[in-house]
Order: C-alpha cells, then structure tokens, then sequence
C-alpha cells in the first residue's frame, strides 16, 4: 500500500501543480485560508491518492511482491517511452524549423507570418512542442517494446558525428547542432536512470554489502530505497515545483531559450527532464522497495541481474 501511495501521491502532486501554475487554481493549501471549493478539491487528491493506493492492494491481496513491482515498472517504462518519443520529435522538428530559419528559407516554406510566429519561443512551444508531446502518449502505448534510451544514444553519436562533417569538411556550424546534441544528451543522462537502478547498473559504493546474504541486501534496499531514493526524488520536486519561480515551473511556464539567437527553442524541456527523472525514480524506486522486500522474506522469483558489478 505505502509504494503504490507514493505512486499515486506523485501523479497527485504533479496534477495540482498542473492546476495550481497554468490552469490558474488557487493552490490546494489555499483551502485552509478559505479559498472555496476548488481549493479543496485540490486538497482531497491527496487523501484520494492514498485510497486509490489501497484499492489497489485490495484488489490484488493474491498477487506476490515481485509481480507487484513488476506493474510498477510498467509505468515507468511507459513514461520513459512517451519521454523518449517526445525529445526525439521535438528534437527533430526544432531542428528542422531551426535550419530553415538561420538560412532564410523559413518564410519561402511557411509563408512571413507564420514563420514569424514560429520566432516566438511561446507560439512554437504551445503549437509545435505540446502536440508532438501529446503524440507520443500514444507512440508510447503502441510501441511498447521499444527501448529509447539505446535508440536516443545513437541518435546523440549521430547529431555529434554530423557537427564534425560539417564542421571541419564544410566549414558550417550552427547554434541549433550543439543545441540538439545536449538536448539528446540531458534526456539520454536522466531518462535512463530509472532503467538502470532496476538492472543494477549504477555504481554501487560498497563496502560491505557484497558479503552480505541476500536477506540483508533486502533490508539494506528496502530502507536506502525510502531514506535516500524516495527523499531525494521528493525534495527535486517539491524544491523544482514549489512554485512559479522554481528551478523546473520557471523555464517552463515561460518557455525559456537560450540566448544564441537562431539555436532551438528547447531549453525549458530540459528544466521538465528533471521532473521526469524525478518521477520515473520515484515510481522505480516504490517497486524496487517490494523487491527488496521479497528478497527479505526470500521470496521466489529473483531476476537474474546480467551485469551486477555496474557500469
């Protein structure tokens, strides 16, 4: 019940900053200063989350830890597909308006106004950025078997290889290139991250913990997963979340750019990348506190971890 409310807790807290920052609400701790009913509305998801938790296990009391953990990693796997989807789309498509732009082709292949509009880092974010965005909800529920964080580092060695041929056999670099490159790069760092805490490919600083049997691995896991995952991941959004002037609302409530003139318009999403990490983590790390949990209790089923020494 505690991983799956925290699971339901994170999607609570990212729609009330949804509703608090852009739709305008009044926030659900205005309830208690008596700001009507909307402000209680937005208190009770809390409370709602945590009832939604317990239905869950209710409704699965036969289903084991692991197989638990399992549909919890299914959520973050989805939400590392819609992300991927996204960062190659938008990607590709400010790229492309990018290019056009610096070379003066924009306004022969949209027409003056438009091309215009798409100068604006608000009119191209709101009608460029958020379909493709919305596209890949169901990208991600089509292609489910796509890993996107291995396509998305060919895509970086790609975007790097094609800045060297340009730039050292024809002489031409622009602003967008090195933009697009980090913009694949940040996705790749922090939208792989859930992935690898659940294959054991982080860097585990161990002094003691290979000696131990796996009963006390479980319990080591079980609390590193809460004290040091879970917290950590609840202090990047809460202190990026917190309010319009926050490290992650700031960028992307005013469609943040760069200052190099003609790159891409991207630099708000990648403030939103630590959201995602943020809450692909927690999600994984509520399913890997069940894991550990069933290595406690020497559950069957133990994955067999193809490269447990890290990466």
């Amino acid at each position: 019940m505690f991983s799956w409310s925290v699971t339901f807790l994170t999607f609570a807290f990212l729609l009330n900053n949804f509703l608090t920052y852009w739709a305008g609400w009044p926030g659900a701790s205005a309830a208690l200063s008596g700001a009507g009913a909307v402000g209680w509305v937005q208190l009770l998801i809390y409370p709602l989350a945590v009832v939604l938790g317990a239905l869950i296990v209710q409704r699965s009391r036969g289903l084991a830890l692991r197989a638990d953990a399992a549909r919890l990693y299914a959520i973050t796997a989805y939400i590392i597909r819609w992300a991927f989807f996204s960062v190659l789309l938008v990607g590709l498509a400010d790229a492309l308006i990018s290019f056009l732009r610096v070379e003066g082709m924009l306004d022969s292949v949209v027409g003056s106004n438009l091309a215009g509009e798409l100068g604006r880092p608000q009119f191209r974010g709101l009608w460029v950025h958020i379909p493709l965005c919305v596209l890949s909800f169901a990208l991600a529920a089509v292609y489910r078997k796509t890993l996107g964080f291995i396509w998305l580092s060919l895509l970086v060695v790609v975007a790097e290889l094609l800045i060297v041929f340009t730039r050292f056999i024809f002489s031409y670099e622009q602003a967008y290139m090195g933009d697009l490159v980090r913009f694949w790069y940040a996705a790749l760092f922090l939208f792989a991250s859930a992935y690898t805490l659940i294959e054991e490919g982080h860097v585990r600083v161990d002094v003691l913990y290979a000696g131990f049997q796996e009963r006390r691995k479980g319990l080591v896991n079980h609390w590193g997963s809460i004290l040091l995952g879970m917290t950590l991941c609840a202090v990047i959004m809460w202190f990026g979340m917190e309010g319009k002037a926050s490290i992650i609302n700031s960028p992307l409530l005013n469609f943040e750019v760069s200052q190099s003139g003609f790159g891409m318009y991207t630099k708000y999403m990648m403030a939103g990348f630590l959201a995602v990490f943020a809450v692909s983590m927690m999600i994984q790390f509520a399913g890997y506190l069940l894991e550990a949990i069933a290595d406690r209790r020497a559950e069957p089923g133990k994955r067999e971890i193809a490269n447990p020494g890290g990466h």
